[in-house]
């Protein structure tokens, strides 16, 4: 019988496992880790966390080049610095509710700010 369906010994249950791996499991950056945590599967969350991270920039800029198409179609100008400072005030505040250093989110958006102005002046 498996620990899971013998009700009459006193066999771990699954349920007693999930408490076990639960009790052992700590908080570290919003990311629940046991200790049985291998190098490899460490390493597999981040190539799936990078392929995200290369997703949401792909979607970001897709957005972006509809707003500049936009910003062509009414005259406006390129730069928006309201709209940029706007932007860097809320990663600023989204770095600080993640707990991540908020010089390190906020020189990532520059980057993508000034990407998006420079693809945007040469299709002008």
């Amino acid at each position: 019988m498996t620990p899971d369906t013998d009700a009459n010994t006193n066999t771990n249950t699954d349920a007693d496992t999930d408490t076990a791996v639960n009790a052992e499991s700590k908080m570290d950056g919003g990311i629940v880790t046991t200790e049985s945590d291998s190098l490899e599967s460490l390493r597999k969350e981040i190539k799936s966390i990078d392929r995200e991270l290369v997703e949401l920039i792909a979607r970001r800029t897709y957005v972006a080049d509809s707003i500049a198409q936009v910003k062509a179609e009414q005259g406006l100008p390129t730069t928006d610095e309201g709209q940029e400072a706007r932007v860097m005030e809320r990663a600023g505040a989204n770095a600080e509710n993640f707990d991540v250093d908020a010089n390190l989110v906020k020189a990532v958006f520059r980057l993508l700010i000034e990407l998006n102005k420079v693809e945007q002046r040469q299709t002008r």
